[in-house]
């Protein structure tokens, strides 16, 4: 492939393996691997992944939306969800440019652990329709081709506490909310995408009461559900990731929510 429609197939591949990296940060999975997607035909695209998962059919429509409104060669595409282990189609959708053509439903219903493929399939959009969207969106996909570049070939180093930049200091701990890590005494705790947007909310208000609808709402509204037992779970994972500093505690404000109790 070279010119023009090289460019705009090689984006659209990085964009589709970003959707299976946010798949999995979603199912809790940090360490597993999305592994090498696969061409089809000539537009359609699989998914798979080294281990099991599990997913909200409504996260999957939100982040390929999000994420495909970058490829300006996708307009209109169907996502179908196969189960590997017994080759059956477990969920599927169909997006379109005119949204009133969507085709989306049961976007509530969890599916279970199990070792999934993504297939994509686009339908076929003329080069020359799309090359003014390629034009104007080259510029910040370069930027980000080469902030992967960088990240993961510049040499990695502790750095002291003091020179940690885009950090929130939490007692003794350091939450560095892009890497979705806690630093303490020099060690690091790996966090969840939803840990992550949790500490986030209570980070950004210590010491203070924080209304359990809200944590729901601004954590799992754009999921597509909410689920109670949910937020209690992630409270209690974050809780025991958060015991290195005896001073650090999530409290429950009976009736109301919870605080996050910084002691000095």
């Amino acid at each position: 492939m070279t010119g023009s429609d090289g460019f705009a197939i090689a984006r659209r591949e990085v964009l589709l393996r970003r959707i299976g990296d946010e798949l999995l940060t979603q199912s809790g999975d940090s360490k597993s691997r999305v592994l090498p997607v696969k061409k089809i035909t000539k537009n359609e695209y699989q998914i798979s992944f080294e281990n099991e998962l599990t997913f909200q059919p409504g996260s999957l429509v939100n982040i390929t939306r999000r994420l495909l409104a970058q490829d300006p060669l996708s307009s209109d595409y169907v996502v179908t969800v196969l189960n590997s282990d017994k080759s059956g189609v477990v969920y599927g959708y169909a997006i379109s440019k005119n949204q009133k053509d969507d085709i989306v439903a049961c976007i509530g219903r969890k599916q279970p652990m199990a070792r999934y493929i993504v297939n994509i399939k686009f339908k076929p959009t003329s080069l020359n329709t799309a090359k003014n969207g390629l034009l104007l969106g080259g510029l910040p996909f370069l930027a980000f081709i080469g902030f992967i570049f960088f990240r993961f070939t510049k040499p990695r180093r502790t750095l002291p506490d003091s020179q940690v930049t885009g950090t929130v200091s939490l007692g003794s701990m350091l939450f560095d909310e892009k890497n979705r890590k806690l630093i303490i005494n020099g060690k690091t705790i790996d966090l969840t995408g939803t840990e992550t947007r949790v500490l986030h909310i209570f980070a950004s208000s210590p010491n203070e009461t924080i209304e359990r609808s809200r944590l729901q709402k601004e954590v799992w509204e754009d999921e597509g559900v909410i689920v109670g037992r949910s937020l209690d779970m992630f409270i209690s994972k974050l809780r025991k990731k958060l015991e290195p500093d005896p001073n650090i505690n999530i409290v429950v404000v009976r009736g109301k929510g919870y605080k996050l109790e910084i002691s000095s």
